[in-house]
This record gives C-alpha cells, structure tokens and sequence, in this order.
C-alpha cells in the first residue's frame, strides 16, 4: 500500500446513460433504484446536440449494429434515446427530491449550456470529448461545479493539454480524471489499471481526485481500481442486461451496483494501519491463545 495516498470515502456512480431507452418513466424507475436499493451516490445521464455532434454523413448512415437500433438510421436512433432540457431538468428535480445527486456527461457546446443553466453540482466530459477544447474553456469560464473528465483514447500529450488548460483558467481544483478504456465490454487485460497509479503520481496533486470509468464485467477489480487511488468508481447501470441497446451488456444491474457499494465501504474501512501493535479486540485473544515461552 502506498504510504502517501490518502483514501476518500468512495464515490459511485451508476451511469444510466441511454439505458433508460428513451422512456422518462423508465429513467426516474431507474433513479429510484440506484438511490433506494443500491445506495449509489450520483446518477448520470448523457446530453447530446445530434445534428451539431454528428456530420450529414454520420448522422444518416445505418446503425452499425442493426439488433440495438432505435431507428432506422443512427440519427434516428440517437434522437430516439435522447431527452430534452426540460426534461433533464425534471430528472435533476427527481434527483433531489429522491436524495441522490444528478449529472450528465455533455457531448457539445448546445448540450453544455442547457444543463449548465440549472447548475448541477458536477458535469462530465466523456472521452470522445475530451479534446472539444472550446467547450472545456466555456465550462471552466461558466460552471462553478466539478468538471469530471474521462481519458480513453486520449494520449499523455492530450492529457497534459487538458490539466494545463485547468490550470491556466484556475480550475484544476475542480477536475476529476477518470483513468478508462474506451470498450463495450472491456476484456480484463485493456482494463490497465496501473494507470490509475500513473495518473495519481502524475496528476494527484494537481486535481481535486482521480476516478475510474470501468466497462468490463463483474465488479471485483474495482475494489483494486479504488485501493490504487481512484475514489470515484463510474459503472454503467440498468435494470436489465439483455435489453436492447449497446451499453447494457457492459453494465451492471441494480444488485451489482449494490454489492459494488458496500464492497467500497468495507475496503475503505479496512484501509488503515493498527493504531496499537496489539489492537483491543486481538487482547482478548493473545490473553487466552498466544504461546508462552
């Protein structure tokens, strides 16, 4: 264990994404369960300006897998899944009203600034858009919140551009890298979870903490993810892993999102060196059990 790292309390967030598959009714259903049942800490959606984040090619082409479309092009399919602002604006009202925090991850500039207007208390970028620089610096300017940021399919070099951009607007207090790999699901071995240590020695004291997006299956090497530095653990969520749609075979169900909690609050507990070489509860036994020569 690393003598210098300091463990937080964990973080986690069930990431329902477009899971809700587009239904409002299923969405709040959802919220309800993370909160009730698997004492998450934060819910996440996702925000996207279709017609600005797609190009006229992208946006009327077929969707690459054709079982998990919503349409009958990927335009289609993606303003299917889609919410409006006002109704993010409902869910982050359900959010408190619930008591579990809301976010969303933005994918454009028309998205940043409709779920910036009602000042949620943390927005995520997620990796296809870490390099929308204008957008960081809009949201640096403009959000007062946590920026969270997720580094797949991102090199060292971006990296270093998008704490240096931070910094330089005063912000870097306020970011939270997530070490991730960018797959739906993640073998075990793309996971590399060293480079949560690498971002920790890197960048730990230049930002407010380092998360981990996971999309592998099962839950165990989270609990790993969060003893190497990572306090904020991000899992995509549903109700139902056969359901339609890409992300929910990379997901985890609301009793694996349960026992991923509770398994990060044990080993948050744990995390810690004997206050005395004999602790009291070892007394009891060392006075009936221990040898004597």
């Amino acid at each position: 264990m690393n003598k210098t790292l300091e463990y937080k309390s964990p973080k986690v967030i069930a990431e329902i994404g477009c899971n809700h598959k587009g239904d409002l009714d299923i969405a709040v259903e959802m919220i309800k369960m993370a909160k009730i049942f698997c004492d998450a800490d934060v819910v996440k959606f996702q925000k996207r300006n279709n017609v600005e984040l797609l190009t006229p090619e992208q946006y009327n082409a077929p969707h690459p897998n054709p079982h998990n479309s919503y349409g009958t092009t990927y335009g289609e399919h993606r303003e299917f899944l889609e919410f409006n602002a006002e109704q993010h604006k409902e869910l982050y009202e359900k959010c408190k009203e619930i008591g579990i925090e809301y976010s969303t991850s933005v994918w454009d500039m028309t998205s940043a600034k409709e779920i910036v207007a009602f000042n949620p208390k943390m927005i995520k970028i997620p990796s296809a858009c870490n390099n929308h620089f204008n957008m960081l610096s809009w949201l640096c300017d403009n959000f007062e919140g946590e920026i969270h940021i997720s580094v797949g399919m991102t090199t060292r070099e971006e990296e270093e551009k998008i704490v240096r951009l931070f910094e330089s607007k005063g912000r870097n207090k306020d970011l939270v890298l997530y070490s991730c790999t960018s797959g739906y699901p993640v073998p075990f071995k793309d996971v590399c979870l060293l480079e949560i240590t690498r971002l920790v020695n890197t960048y730990g004291s230049m930002v407010k903490q380092i998360g981990f997006s996971g999309h592998h299956n099962g839950f165990a090497i989270d609990i790993a993810a969060y003893t190497l530095g990572a306090s904020v653990i991000e899992r995509h969520f549903t109700l139902d892993r056969t359901w339609k749609g890409t992300d929910h075979a990379a997901s985890l169900e609301p009793d694996g999102i349960r026992r991923l909690k509770r398994n990060l609050l044990a080993t948050y507990e744990s995390l810690s060196y004997k206050s005395n070489e004999i602790l009291p509860i070892e007394q009891e036994q060392r006075d009936k059990l221990k040898y004597r020569i």
